[in-house]
Formats: C-alpha cells, structure tokens, sequence
C-alpha cells in the first residue's frame, strides 16, 4: 500500500454534474442520436470507470468499503444479460468498457502528477491499441466487430421507427389535422439510416470520445463521494484548452481524406477528422463561454436538447446543433494561435 493521500474537501456541488450525467445517460439511449452515437446504454461506461477511481482511491487510503460497493455494482452492471439480437454488440461493450476503465486505473495510480484530461486521453490510447492488438491476433477481427456494429443500428432504427409508427396509429386525430404527419415514420426512416451509415463510419472517432465523457462523469462523481483526492478537480468549460500540437491531428486527417493516393485510409482520415474536430469544438464552447453571460450557454443548449424529444423539431434542433458545433469549431481552432481569451476578459 502506497502512503495515504492527504484527505481533501469536497469538490463543488453536485448539480451541474447530475444534469450532465442524467444527459449523457438519457440521450443516446432515447433521442434519434442513438442511431448515431455507439454506446446507447452509456452507464456501461461509467460505472466501471467510477469502480477503477474507486479502486485507485483505497489503495491511495481510501475507504475499502467505497470500493467494493462500486466494484460490486459495476460488475451486477455487466453481466446483466442482452437481448439477443444485441448479444454480440453488448459484448463488444462490456470488452471496450472493462479495457477502459483498466487502463484509466493504470494511469491514475502511475501517472498522479498528471490532470485529467492528459490521463483520460491516455488511457483511451491504452484502450485502443489493446483493442487493435487484440483484433490482430483474435477471433475479433475488424470485419465481425462491423457487422455486428450494422446489425446493432439496425435493431435501433427498427425500434425508432416502430414507435414512430405506433405514435401515427394512436393519434388519428392529429393525422386529420396534419396529414403530413402519416408519412413521417418514413421519412425518419430514411434519415436514421443516413445517420446510422454515418455512425458506423465514424464509430471508433465517436467512441472515444463517449469514452472521454464517461470518464469524466466518472471522476466527478468520485470526488464527491470520496475524499482520497486522485488529481486536480475538473476545471470549468470556459478554461478548457490542451496542448495546440493537436492540431496535427486535424492535419493528419485532413491530408489522408483529399490524397488520392491515401484512400485506403479514408475512413482513418474521417475519424481523426471528427475525433480532434470535436476536442476543438469543446475549446470553442470554452471559449465562447468565456465571452457569454453566464449560463447563457447552458441554457441554449437545454433548450436544444428539448427540442430532441419533439419528432418535428427534433430535425431544427440536430440542424441548430450542426452549426453551432461548426462556429464553436472555429473559434477552438482558431484559439491554437489567437489565443482568445487573452484578449479580453468579461466584465460580468
């Protein structure tokens, strides 16, 4: 046992961290992102996540009992049995998590010098090379983990549309007032398959980073509930920002998608397109919050995601987020070199 870790006060409150966690749980298993984002049951990620900070802590001095209470739990969690046409998939899942969370407990008990975000990003590329190595020498090659990707979006956007469907037969009534509405379980149909093409694509980019939220959600929490500190608390969006060497990144995918010559690395180029696409899109929210009232943004952003929940709104609120993803994409990458937040500063 390691010498026991200084006890240290509790972070900040727990409301902001309940509605992220009560999102990132919601969302991607109720709202037509499911057919989008990989992990539909994000719990699977944070629970074993929060097991492995809670292992770290009690071998730091921690409480033992903290510990096999989350142990317990996240293991009750994965074994849970799938439904059958999701049983491949689920597997994959509970692989990817119990790698992740491993890996994430490796760096939090020998890289205690290091914030966050650089432990999460290390051990996701811990996690993924795992992976790699494992497809090249097991029975789960890249080809059985796709289809079983495909026919997992499949049962999702069969399960969308049949209660879309379901939705038109008990209101007839509204199909009367609006009679376009009779044809909307089509039309969604065709645009989650869009979407669902788009996230088997992009799966392993989209899974990193649900995997870096989870993680996240995982150590909030754990710092609230126990007072063995692993690390610094996390910080607030408007001062999110990392190493401006990402931008490479970026480069990397941008010239392996517009060389013919690389082509065969396409899809490579695209994930890396969205993987760092979107770190820099969160320097922007950091950046643009930095500069808005407070709450502004969160508010824009809660009204957004209701809009989600409504079938005939739900494509204004994807388009919305689109483009307020791009602006905030531009101002993250353009921080790399204008340094925004230098320039002024708020007055309220």
């Amino acid at each position: 046992m390691s010498d026991p870790v200084t006890a240290a006060p509790s972070e900040r409150g727990w409301g902001k961290l309940l509605i992220a966690l009560a999102a990132f749980l919601i969302i991607p298993m109720y709202t037509p992102l499911r057919v989008l984002l990989p992990v539909e049951d994000t719990l699977l990620l944070v629970a074993p996540a929060l097991a492995a900070c809670c292992l770290v802590g009690w071998w730091a001095g921690g409480r033992l009992l903290l510990a096999v209470i989350w142990v317990a739990l996240a293991t009750w969690i994965l074994v849970q049995p799938a439904p059958a046409p999701a049983s491949a998939f689920f597997n994959l899942v509970r692989g990817w998590s119990l790698l992740l969370a491993g890996s994430f407990g490796l760096v939090c008990l020998f890289g205690t010098g290091r914030p966050f975000f650089s432990r999460a990003l290390g051990a996701s590329a811990m996690a993924l090379t795992l992976v790699l190595l494992m497809s090249s020498r097991g029975p789960l090659t890249p080809a059985r983990a796709q289809v079983a990707v495909q026919a997992e979006f499949g049962r999702r956007i069969a399960d969308l549309v049949a209660n879309g469907r379901l939705f038109v037969r008990e209101n007839p009534e509204l199909v009367k007032m609006m009679p376009q509405v009779a044809s909307l379980p089509n039309e969604l149909e065709g645009r989650l398959r869009t979407l669902a093409e788009t996230g088997t694509e992009l799966f392993p980019s989209l899974l990193l980073l649900e995997s870096l939220i989870a993680l996240a959600l995982a150590w909030g929490p754990y710092h609230r509930i126990s007072r063995t500190r692993l690390g610094a608390p996390l910080g607030f969006l408007k001062d999110f920002r990392f190493n401006d060497q990402f931008v490479w990144g970026l480069i990397a995918g941008l010239t392996i998608v517009f060389i013919p010559a690389l082509r065969s690395l396409d899809s490579t180029g695209r994930n890396l397109l969205v993987f760092f696409g979107a770190l820099y899109a969160i320097r922007g929210f950091g950046v643009l919050s930095w500069f808005l009232a407070p709450g502004a943004l969160a508010a824009a952003l809660l009204v957004g995601f209701a809009m989600l929940w409504w079938p005939v709104l739900s494509p204004v609120a994807v388009l919305g987020f689109m483009l307020l993803a791009l602006a905030a994409f531009g101002l993250g990458l353009g921080d790399t070199w204008a340094d925004w937040r230098s320039r002024a500063r708020p007055t309220t």
